[in-house]
């Protein structure tokens, strides 16, 4: 039987939502993807709140098909390297990448080089849970699995901006290595690795702009 508790968010002045809204979205305009880590220690609370804060996130049927799994141990952070890096030199010296996948890659200037998964103090893997065991020992199937996870690393990737720290989206293609680094059950896939860590002191990105606001917002109908 469903059970229902009272939700009464306090309503915010438009003036003040709107400000606010305009400060997060200043705060979060100013975020990058990060390959140049500083190795400077990151404290185990800071990686705890972005995933309580992941952990908040919306799901298909309430059902949380995801885990996080970090690591800060140098052995597992070099077998991960490794590891990644044999796949990456598949990809981008042994032509498994189609040209037009490289070609949409060039601007960012990424290669097999993963070296600063070493530089980080944090590596966390998100697994997706494509199936949840269960205490009887049966397998609970989960609904808009992708999805669901996809907004619990959006919120992890805000958390850990907001607390000045930085990261990658990392999806070394094929990923199934990292079940086997990080003793994860078969149903479980690997979703995103993202090294965490802070911006080197001599850290560059590359120079994008973001698409305008009128490509990515449509109205219907149209406002006149």
């Amino acid at each position: 039987m469903s059970r229902f508790v009272s939700y009464s968010p306090p309503r915010i002045a438009t003036d003040v939502a709107m400000q606010r809204g305009q400060e997060f979205l200043a705060h979060m305009d100013s975020r990058r993807s990060v390959r140049m880590f500083s190795g400077d220690d990151v404290p185990r609370e800071m990686i705890e709140i972005a995933v309580a804060t992941a952990n908040t996130a919306p799901s298909g049927a309430h059902q949380q098909p995801w885990t996080f799994v970090a690591t800060n141990d140098q052995v597992v952070r070099h077998s991960i390297r490794v590891a990644a890096e044999i796949e990456e030199t598949e990809n981008y010296e042994g032509g498994r990448l189609p040209p037009a996948w490289r070609a949409a890659l060039e601007p960012l200037g990424t290669d097999s080089d993963k070296s600063y998964l070493e530089v980080v103090p944090w590596i966390v893997v998100v697994f997706a849970q494509k199936s949840t065991p269960m205490p009887d020992g049966s397998l609970r199937k989960n609904y808009y699995v992708n999805e669901s996870v996809g907004i619990a690393c959006g919120l992890f990737i805000a958390s850990l901006h907001t607390m000045g720290l930085a990261t990658l989206t990392h999806t070394p293609n094929p990923m199934g290595f990292l079940n086997e680094i990080l003793d994860r059950p078969s149903t479980e896939r690997p979703y995103i690795l993202f090294p965490i860590g802070y911006p080197a002191a001599d850290c560059t990105v590359p120079d994008l702009t973001r698409k305008p606001l009128a490509d990515a917002l449509l109205e219907v109908p149209s406002p006149s």
